[in-house]
């Protein structure tokens, strides 16, 4: 007969039970997640501070920079501590607070990479107008959208997740909690949730995606008949950084939540899980800041003022 006794607290299998892996794993994470904070801070600081940036793209990048830094200090912070301390138990309501805020900065940064190519599409195909489009009221708006859109997305799934319960295995096989996890441990039928982030997670997916990549039909057109080089490479490299920033996000995201897993590929769902939850928000702003003459000028003119 089922063991029917619920269950308060889960464990969180990790990446490795090997002292010296686990070790070595530590200090590796922990550099990356100081870099992290380091460069999207500098970012932020950046945009808030010099006023050569205090336009609609680098605002947008500003939301951006603050959400990886949030993104990444819901699961970082918790891994390390398990890494160092061996202590690989968490207790049902953390577990779910953690959920919470992950679901709200990843489905936030959705939309705000489609609000960022809304903008590079008015910058490149209506130039004359983008000053009277993307004006700071407009780009207020966006944000607010962003930032609630992804609060109500996170309170849904996190609201319905109550309903479901542990009396079986505790186990979560993985470094931090999320949805697609306790469906998996659940004595209780998740059905309903499953049809339900399914549904909507598909529906805001997809809406995103089309809002993301249908703006670049009409930049990439726009650039190739602009006339010279300069013009051409300056708008490419504005989009590229974008672009690869979206290709990363959205290929993680894909293998992590639309490819069925199996026992056998748990290891290859916490590698991706890893790239998207602490490898990603480091990878965005060196992509932008290596790639962008106006944040290294901003840079060089706070170190020499």
């Amino acid at each position: 007969m089922r063991n029917l006794t619920k269950i308060t607290t889960l464990i969180l299998v990790g990446l490795s039970d090997h002292p010296p892996t686990m070790n070595g794993l530590f200090v590796l994470f922990l550099l990356i997640y100081l870099m992290t904070l380091i460069t999207n801070l500098i970012i932020f600081f950046l945009v808030i501070t010099d006023y050569h940036l205090h336009n609609p793209m680098y605002f947008f990048l500003s939301n951006l920079a603050f959400l990886d830094m949030s993104y990444s200090s819901v699961t970082a912070p918790r891994m390390l501590f398990d890494l160092i301390t061996k202590n690989r138990s968490i207790s049902l309501p953390a577990c779910t607070a953690q959920i919470f805020f992950f679901v709200y900065f990843a489905c936030s940064e959705l939309v705000l990479l489609s609000a960022m190519s809304y903008d590079r599409y008015i910058a490149i195909c209506h130039p004359l107008h983008y000053t009277q489009i993307m004006s700071w009221r407009m780009c207020s708006h966006l944000a607010v959208i962003i930032w609630v859109f992804g609060f109500i997305f996170s309170l849904v799934h996190t609201l319905c997740s109550l309903r479901l319960s542990f009396c079986g295995p505790n186990s979560i096989h993985s470094f931090f909690c999320d949805l697609p996890h306790l469906f998996q441990i659940t004595c209780t039928d998740p059905t309903i949730n499953i049809v339900l982030i399914f549904a909507l997670s598909s529906s805001v997916s997809l809406t995103a995606f089309l809002f993301t990549f249908l703006p670049y039909v009409r930049i990439i057109s726009t650039i190739l008949h602009i006339r010279g080089k300069t013009g051409k490479l300056k708008a490419f490299s504005t989009c590229t950084s974008h672009l690869l920033v979206v290709f990363i996000y959205y290929g993680s995201i894909i293998f992590i939540y639309f490819v069925p897993t199996s026992t056998n590929m748990f290891g290859i769902n916490k590698l991706f899980s890893v790239i998207s939850a602490l490898i990603n928000p480091l990878l965005n702003p060196l992509i932008y800041s290596l790639r962008n003459n106006d944040l290294k000028a901003a840079f060089r003119r706070t170190l020499n003022p």
